[in-house]
């Protein structure tokens, strides 16, 4: 029997609107999940909303009050003429330290979307969203992809801004949103080998800069009592452009570097701590005085810890090293007491930035101002603002993760508007990209952090470095001066040199 009568057309007919409804749930499902909301995705092994949110889902019971603000903004931005800038970082890492610098740079990143959009009447209204590739970026492919995705249509995406960490996946990431035609602000990402890349505005010192601005500002270290400390964990493109900027910097030294190897795992200490127990015994017997550390903030507390404890107490140490060590501040399983006065320990880093750098008498004329900075304290503390800027939890700029978050956003949003015309008040991407061959001059960045000059390859050039040190007493960061690559403040014009 050839034919089909009604009911069994019509089972036909119900069973094909089962199956594609099916496969429609199923393909938003790949989208967007309902319990973590819209544009975002449970992946990973720790099933984390991963993707991008315009403020309407939280990704960490720290972001609530900011992400609040956030999307109240962009409420308002959307009204408009308006283009999208992206934070892109881990938004809830597993290591409490690090949820809690990654509350300081959204919340950097909300202060310059609140200063472009309500303490300037320029166009595009500015709209912030947050894409969160997972722990340790392991999502990093699917949510760069939902990114570019963004460039066209509504979104008006025109910048990825705030990268924080300095490895293989971040690297990746910047690769495939660049390669894409989308520029990228780097945040705090220190790695030597983030230089040159085509669509990189790289707005902080590097890795090899930071050594540099460190030896001017030591004139007197004596390169024959030197040692360096390194990591040989393999993925890591800060700890390994550190560690050879290092070998570079104590060239002469009368001793190979000590290593060790940290767990792959960033969070484990593994047995890091027995490996510098013994290290420190055997420095006791050297000649080594200042000890250049090339490793992670974690392995840095066991190895400052093991100098507390050595037997050799009376002689003197200084653990010199670069920006990565702001996160001990905010640690409490440092042993503070071994960096007490008399106990002969000293640890010095150069970071990118602090409170301290130019409002404090000496500062020079040039490489950055007072003015500069004092526009986002007093953002920052609800002060002269006419349209409050609402709660987002309190402010601390100590470790320059608040500021250098903003100046990253900032950037972006200045090579947006200076690419606007009457006719163009969202200006195509390919043009926001081209801004970055202005940058310098009179088309700098005013940074809180200092001018933002770039070279013609989209390096900063010659930035300011803070050199501080860590104190028992809270805040816990002391600042010990400005210092700079160059070994002196940029022009006036703040233009790089020609490359030879």
């Amino acid at each position: 029997m050839t034919g089909r009568g009604p009911l069994t057309r019509t089972l036909i007919l119900a069973t094909a609107v089962i199956v594609v409804a099916a496969g429609g749930f199923a393909g938003y499902r790949r989208l967007s999940d309902p319990s973590c909301g819209e544009g975002l995705v449970k992946r990973g092994r720790h099933q984390e909303c991963t993707g991008v949110t315009d403020g309407s889902h939280v990704f960490d019971p720290n972001l609530r009050d900011v992400s609040a603000r956030i999307k109240a903004e962009n409420d308002r931005a959307v009204r408009r003429p308006h283009v999208t800038i992206a934070m892109m970082v881990p938004m809830a890492p597993e290591d409490q330290v690090e949820r809690q610098q990654t509350l300081r740079e959204v919340q950097g990143a909300y202060l310059a979307q609140y200063r472009a959009n309500e303490q300037s009447e320029e166009l595009p209204a500015i709209r912030l969203v947050l894409a969160n590739p997972g722990r340790e970026s392991a999502e990093w492919r699917p949510v760069a992809d939902r990114l570019v995705g963004m460039v066209g249509g509504g979104d008006h995406l025109r910048a990825v801004f705030g990268i924080n960490l300095s490895t293989a996946a971040t690297k990746a990431t910047i690769l495939r949103l660049t390669g894409k035609g989308v520029p990228v602000v780097g945040g705090p990402v220190t790695a030597n080998d983030f230089r040159d890349i085509p669509g990189l505005f790289a707005i902080v010192p590097s890795n090899g800069e930071q050594a540099a601005a460190l030896t001017s500002f030591n004139k007197n270290i004596d390169v024959r009592k030197t040692l360096v400390v390194e990591d040989t964990r393999p993925n890591d493109n800060y700890v390994a452009t550190l560690a050879r900027t290092f070998e570079k910097t104590t060239e002469g030294a009368p001793r190979a570097a000590e290593q060790f190897r940290s767990p792959d795992d960033p969070l484990d200490p593994g047995t890091n701590a027995n490996d510098f127990a013994q290290m420190v015994n055997s420095m006791c017997n050297s000649a080594a005085e200042t000890v250049y550390f090339a490793g992670r903030p974690l392995q840095l507390r066991l190895f400052v810890n093991a100098l507390g404890g050595r037997w050799c107490k009376q002689k003197q140490y200084t653990v010199v090293t670069v920006s990565g060590a702001s996160t001990l501040a905010l640690d409490a399983k440092l042993d503070w007491s071994a960096l007490d006065p008399g106990k002969g320990l000293t640890v010095e880093y150069a970071t990118i930035t602090h409170p301290d750098a130019w409002t404090t008498a000496g500062a020079p004329p040039t490489g950055g101002s007072k003015d500069d900075f004092e526009a986002l304290r007093r953002l920052a503390a609800g002060e002269g603002s006419a349209t409050p800027v609402g709660p987002i939890g309190p402010v601390d700029l100590n470790d320059g993760r608040t500021i250098t978050t903003h100046d990253s956003a900032w950037t972006a949003i200045t090579a947006i508007r200076s690419r606007v015309t009457p006719r163009a008040p969202v200006p195509a991407i390919a043009d926001v990209l081209n801004a970055r061959a202005r940058m310098h001059g009179d088309g700098r960045v005013r940074g809180a952090s200092g001018w933002i000059c770039l070279d013609n390859n989209g390096d900063a050039y010659d930035k300011a470095v803070a050199i501080v040190r860590l104190v028992p007493q809270e805040p816990h960061i002391r600042f010990a001066g400005l210092a700079w690559p160059t070994g002196h403040p940029p022009a006036q014009d703040c233009t790089a040199p020609p490359a030879h």
